[in-house]
């Protein structure tokens, strides 16, 4: 066996205690450093099993590697688009899609079927330069429009004039009502490569996650309540629009038009969820068989963890449950732990 693995792994354990970006950087260049074939030739073996299987392991863990197989496709077998189609484009590939906002109107897509819980992620582009005003919506919601009885969970990224950090806010809808917003900073620059944006969704809790670290757990109670959607299929919706009056510095900073067209960019749709069937699919049911509705998916892990005290600690912009002066009583969710 190689006399390198005990080191090596101790050096991945390191890594662990870093940033998420730090650590993810950290295996990458790790992992590059290793011949990670098995050449099980006589008495030659360049890597071994052992510690072939434990890099793994690690990469999954980390979120590096997904464990889960994930549904690939083209746009056109998951989406239709909602609205100005002239405002929609692809590369010639078919596999990256471009979604544009100019004076006259913006644009948007939705996925053909209705998904009740499960792993839904999405690899974006945000608009770059100037884009104050200019609001890319990355959601999942039990309407075609924001109609009063809706389901909503959203990622909104708020556009920004040149220089200054995007700002990411989350929200939570349940029967109409939403109110419970969070603004986080990103600790890269999303105008300048595609990253992953994905919500993990089941009964007991929605966790909102950027590059596979999780930025905010909203979880359940496990009883009837007014706060947690957990009965309505939802659809997957992307949009680019204006919304000057609030999305930049409260409003006082404006679209430039002169700056049009907005242009949005996406790729890699992955899932691993439960496909609404009418009238109840049988993968909706409470019986642990997919992973969604299993231990691990209920809770965040050690690695987890860390990454969330990370983000709390250094990105969180707002927190509607601290806000005293918008709410009399802070709201019931309010109270439950995100590390149970």
């Amino acid at each position: 066996m190689c006399q390198c693995a005990p080191w090596a792994l101790f050096k991945l354990k390191i890594a662990l205690s870093h940033s998420p970006l730090h650590r993810s950087q950290y295996l990458h260049s790790q992992l590059q450093s290793f011949s990670i074939t098995l050449h099980i030739h006589k008495m030659e073996k360049k890597v071994s099993a052992l510690l072939f299987i434990s890099l793994l392991t690690v990469m999954i863990r980390t979120g590096l590697v997904s464990a889960d197989s994930e549904s690939k496709a083209s746009f056109k077998d998951h989406f239709n688009i909602m609205w100005s189609e002239e405002h929609f484009k692809t590369s010639e590939d078919g596999q990256v899609w471009y979604l544009s906002l100019d004076n006259e109107t913006g644009c948007g897509f939705q996925t053909k079927q209705r998904y009740r819980f499960g792993w839904f992620s999405m690899k974006m582009k945000l608009v770059g330069g100037d884009s104050a005003g200019v609001v890319t919506a990355y959601y999942m919601c039990s309407e075609n429009g924001a109609g009063p009885e809706r389901d909503e969970l959203d990622f909104e990224f708020l556009g920004n004039r040149s220089g200054q950090p995007y700002l990411i806010q989350t929200n939570v809808y349940k029967n109409g009502t939403g109110n419970r917003e969070m603004r986080h900073m990103l600790w890269f620059d999303p105008t300048k490569d595609f990253h992953s944006y994905s919500i993990l969704w089941n009964n007991h809790l929605i966790l909102f996650v950027v590059d596979r670290v999780p930025i905010r757990v909203y979880k359940n109670n496990g009883k009837p309540n007014n706060f947690f959607p957990n009965e309505k299929p939802m659809y997957l919706f992307s949009s680019i629009w204006n919304a000057d009056d609030w999305a930049t510095r409260g409003g006082l900073e404006k679209t430039d038009w002169k700056k049009a067209p907005f242009v949005s960019s996406y790729k890699d749709f992955s899932f691993d969820g439960c496909q609404w069937v009418d009238p109840y699919p049988e993968c909706v049911s409470t019986t642990t068989d997919n992973w969604w509705d299993q231990y691990n998916a209920w809770h965040l892990s050690n690695s987890q963890k860390m990454d969330y005290a990370w983000v709390q600690r250094n990105l969180v912009i707002y927190d509607y449950c601290k806000d005293t002066k918008r709410f009399d009583t802070i709201p019931e969710e309010c109270s439950l732990s995100p590390w149970d």
